[in-house]
């Protein structure tokens, strides 16, 4: 038991999907894997363990925002022993060519957050995706049909930025989209020797002001959610 999942060891899976919302994790959990067992509900960020296509996969919610996906994935490769974490959440897009639901892999994710501060490094990092797992992702692509972008995300912490066409300095450098999580993510999985991967559905639209609701972003992303599966078991 880690400080905020009271699963016991042996109960999380290597390989494991963290979608933000909790609910998304359940809906993962009920339709896409056999023999589900809950392992966490501290706080009502919900985390199952099944199978999918034999394989053992975990699916555990992480909250929103570095902080929270920061504390998560700490204790999920720390104390758990999970190699192999794969994001599956939302993100705004920053160009017309990148449309709503279109799914976007992440080789790397800038950032505005002062979360690298907590390595103590001599300069800027900048924090990338496994290769081994974008690999598998275009694999999985391939086998499913299920196509996907991938480029520069960026991961901030502010969700209502007052700065004016603050965006528009960021497409400006071919960033893709934008979501709050993933930089922190990638930064605990180098430090910890772990791979990680953020896979984001485009939800809302910056340019053309098109946008999902939220029943919409917790249970209909399914092909976000069937590539993620599928590459994870390669």
């Amino acid at each position: 038991m880690s400080t905020h999942i009271e699963a016991k060891k042996g109960d999380i899976a290597e390989t494991i999907l963290l979608p933000g919302d909790p609910l998304r994790a359940k809906f993962i959990a009920e339709n896409y894997l056999d023999d589900p067992v809950c392992y966490n509900q501290v706080r009502n960020m919900l985390g199952y363990t099944g199978t999918y296509k034999g394989m053992p996969i975990s699916v555990q919610g992480t909250g929103m925002g570095m902080p929270s996906i920061g504390i998560y994935s700490w204790e999920l490769i720390s104390e758990y022993d999970v190699k192999n974490l794969i994001r599956i959440g939302t993100a705004g897009s920053f160009h017309e060519g990148i449309k709503v639901r279109d799914i976007v892999a992440g080789v790397s994710a800038s950032s505005d957050s002062s979360f690298a501060n907590a390595f103590d490094l001599p300069g800027n990092y900048a924090p990338g995706a496994s290769f081994d797992l974008l690999k598998k992702l275009d694999k999985a692509s391939e086998d499913t049909g299920i196509s996907f972008k991938a480029g520069n995300i960026v991961s901030t912490d502010v969700f209502y930025d007052q700065r004016e066409d603050w965006w528009k300095r960021w497409a400006e450098m071919n960033v893709m989209a934008v979501e709050m999580e993933a930089a922190a993510l990638y930064m605990n999985a180098a430090r910890l020797g772990a791979n990680a991967l953020a896979i984001v559905t485009i939800s809302d639209h910056f340019v053309t002001g098109e946008a999902t609701s939220s029943e919409e972003r917790q249970t209909t992303f399914r092909n976000m959610m069937e590539l993620a599966l599928e590459a994870a078991i390669m």
